[in-house]
């Protein structure tokens, strides 16, 4: 019996999933410590943006330890959040006219959230939270209550109140989401807010994710988005997009809604935002909303976690080069070109997604189980999302080599194929 299933806890899970212990990686590859090898399909639930160990950010955290840099310092000033900060505001921030505030805490994406909520309620002086079908936005109490995965929130053990679920709209009908078009929801919305009798009040905020990665990989309907900012303007709530897993470049620009003609108040971002798979996260804040805070209100120990920040300017300059971005789409178009053949081959398979997040729902938790399963044996880490787990989701670094991607996708499809004609 190894050390793991000895001493660690029985809430580890994608163990279960990958039940080998990985020794070494570089980009798109991990190595266990027999010497098996892995083309990464999983990328850290979309963390390693940029590929395990990446080498100009391996380089630059280097030199920054190596010169006695600070590595941690709360939320005190150093150079390294100082040329992060004015990176992202020049890259990011200033070619979109955005004003936002940063804010760090906790380097959680559960822990944006937690900051997002607060703030939204501060803000506004309202309780409540409107969230949506298939959302999901961390595992801590409050971020929790939005998130609507039944089996997340039975671990609770307490109330998670305050929140209230509608259906999201999807790009298009899927089984797994079946609201197509969300727009009779928002005109039932803003009527029940509109009568005085209705018993609904307006709430603090929206949280909606453009692109629902562990919803099954669900993507907002532009119209839909933009229908539900018009809301939330007019009852005088926040519009909080969560971007934690589909941002930092995923779906081929640095914000998933980047073309959706949006202007969220505030937007939480983590994961692929360090980098190099260092730990960060960071809300972006209109400052009309941020001048609500107190100093001290929502802290955290590691919200200056200084290798993150040097890490994390090496990601922003990918961004500097539209090349870069164009690659992602292309490569975007690959995976897809790839995949949607199993959508016409089998009828309970449909691909959806945008950019380098593709979700395949396979029509059940079994099949997707079978694929993800025969899929690590023969070398390919991806994992299941979505109701019941019925979606398996694609989401390899950003730059990856084109003949790791192909070579991924080819396994992907030929166990897909074998799954499915079983299953037929």
């Amino acid at each position: 019996m190894s050390i793991f299933e000895q001493r660690e806890s029985e809430i580890r899970g994608y163990c279960r999933v990958y039940p080998v212990v990985f020794d070494t990686a570089s980009n798109a590859r991990q190595k266990d410590d027999q010497g098996n090898e892995y083309i990464d399909f999983f990328a850290g639930a979309g963390v390693l943006n940029f590929g395990h160990n990446n080498e100009r950010m391996k380089r630059a955290v280097i030199e920054y330890i190596e010169r006695d840099g600070v590595t941690h310092h709360l939320d005190m000033h150093s150079t390294a959040k100082q040329t992060f900060m004015e990176s992202f505001t020049k890259t990011i921030l200033e070619p979109r006219g955005m004003p936002h505030k940063m804010q760090f805490m906790g380097p959680t994406g559960t822990n944006a959230v937690e900051a997002a909520l607060k703030i939204a309620r501060r803000a506004t002086g309202r309780t409540d939270i409107v969230s949506f079908t298939h959302g999901f936005h961390g595992m801590t109490l409050g971020a929790l209550a939005c998130t609507a995965n039944q089996a997340f929130r039975g671990a609770a053990g307490v109330p998670l109140t305050h929140v209230s679920h509608f259906p999201f709209g999807a790009d298009k009908h899927t089984s797994d989401n079946p609201l197509s078009d969300g727009k009779e929801v928002i005109e039932q919305l803003r009527a029940l807010y509109r009568d005085g009798s209705s018993g609904f009040l307006p709430p603090a905020a929206f949280l909606v994710e453009t692109i629902q990665a562990e919803g099954g990989v669900n993507v907002a309907d532009k119209k839909w988005l933009q229908d539900l900012q018009a809301l939330a303007r007019e009852v005088g709530a926040l519009l909080i997009l969560d971007d934690i897993q589909a941002g930092c470049g995923r779906t081929g620009s640095f914000f998933s809604f980047d073309d959706y003609d949006i202007d969220p108040d505030v937007i939480c971002l983590a994961k692929g935002l360090g980098g190099w798979g260092t730990p960060i996260a960071m809300n972006l804040v209109k400052p009309e909303v941020d001048k609500h805070w107190n100093p001290g209100e929502h802290t955290g120990t590691f919200r200056g976690q200084a290798l993150s920040f040097v890490a994390g300017n090496e990601a922003i300059a990918y961004f500097e080069d539209e090349n870069f971005l164009q690659g992602v789409r292309d490569k975007g178009e690959t995976m897809l070109k790839k995949v949607s053949p199993l959508e016409n081959k089998f009828a309970k398979v449909q691909v959806r997604g945008k950019g380098m997040m593709l979700g395949v729902d396979v029509g059940s938790g079994e099949n997707a189980k079978k694929i993800v399963t025969e899929c690590f044996a023969d070398g390919l880490l991806v994992a299941a999302c979505g109701s019941g787990g019925r979606v398996v989701k694609l989401i390899p670094p950003l730059t990856i080599p084109e003949e790791d991607l192909e070579a991924g996708l080819e396994t992907f499809v030929r166990h897909a194929e074998k799954v499915m004609e079983a299953a037929a």
